[in-house]
C-alpha cells in the first residue's frame, strides 16, 4: 500500500465530499489510498453538477449505463467503511435512521467506480460512486437496496485490470445478512454538521 493521504475519521459523509477510496496506482500498479469526491463525474460530462446524481450506481444497470460503463471496465475501486446509515419511513411524515454494519464491528469495503474529469480550464476532478444492489435481510425491512460489499478475498479480483468480457460483475451481489446488524440512531445523522462518534449510538 503506497504513503496514506492525511485523512481523518467521519462518523456523518455526506455527498460531494472528499473521502478516501483505494485503487491501483497508475504508476506501480500497488494500492493507494487517493482522496476523491462522492459523486461520479464522467470524463466527458460537459458539467460536473451530474455528480450530485451519481453518488450510487445500481449494479444491473452498471455495464450499461454511459455514466459508468467505462468506469466498470477500467477503473474499479474499494470504499472503506466500517458503518452506514439508511433511513426508514415510519409513516408519511416520519423517517427513522439506522446505522449498519458487520456484527464483528471489523471495516469493510464497498464496491466502488473512480473517474478523472480533465476540463480545458481548471484542474482535474476525480470523483467515484458507489455500487448498489437488493437488500438482504437485514435491510430489507429499512430499504430496498443495499451498498454492495465485498468479501476481502475478492478485493483483488474487483480491483485488477480484466477483460470486458470477464468483468467481476457477480461479484455485485447483497451480503450475507447473517453477518450484519442494524440498529435505530439518532435523527441527528440528518444533520452532517453533526459529526461525532455518539452518532453510532443506539437510540434509546
Amino acid at each position: 500500500m503506497e504513503d496514506l493521504p492525511a485523512f481523518s475519521a467521519s462518523y456523518n459523509i455526506a455527498p460531494q465530499s472528499v473521502q478516501p477510496v483505494v485503487r491501483p496506482s497508475q504508476d506501480s500498479g500497488a494500492r493507494e489510498f487517493s482522496l476523491l469526491r462522492w459523486g461520479l463525474v464522467p470524463f466527458w460530462a460537459k458539467d460536473a453538477k451530474i455528480g450530485y446524481s451519481t453518488i450510487n450506481a445500481r449494479a444491473e444497470e452498471v455495464a450499461n449505463k454511459p455514466a459508468f460503463r467505462d468506469a466498470l471496465r477500467k477503473r474499479r475501486c474499494l470504499v472503506p467503511a466500517d458503518a452506514f446509515y439508511e433511513w426508514a419511513h415510519i409513516d408519511a411524515k416520519t423517517k427513522q435512521p439506522f446505522a449498519i454494519a458487520l456484527k464483528s464491528g471489523e471495516p469493510y469495503a464497498f464496491a466502488g467506480l473512480w473517474e478523472r474529469r480533465r476540463p480545458k480550464d481548471g484542474e482535474a476532478l476525480e470523483t467515484f460512486t458507489i455500487l448498489t444492489t437488493d437488500a438482504n435481510e437485514v435491510l430489507e425491512p429499512i430499504h430496498n437496496r443495499m451498498p454492495v460489499i465485498l468479501e476481502p478475498k475478492d478485493y483483488s479480483r474487483w480491483l485488477e485490470p480484466t477483460a470486458v468480457e470477464r468483468l467481476p460483475v457477480d461479484l455485485l451481489r447483497p451480503f450475507p445478512a447473517d453477518r450484519m446488524s442494524a440498529w435505530p440512531v439518532s435523527s441527528r445523522v440528518g444533520n452532517v454538521r453533526n459529526n461525532d462518534p455518539e452518532l453510532l449510538a443506539p437510540r434509546a
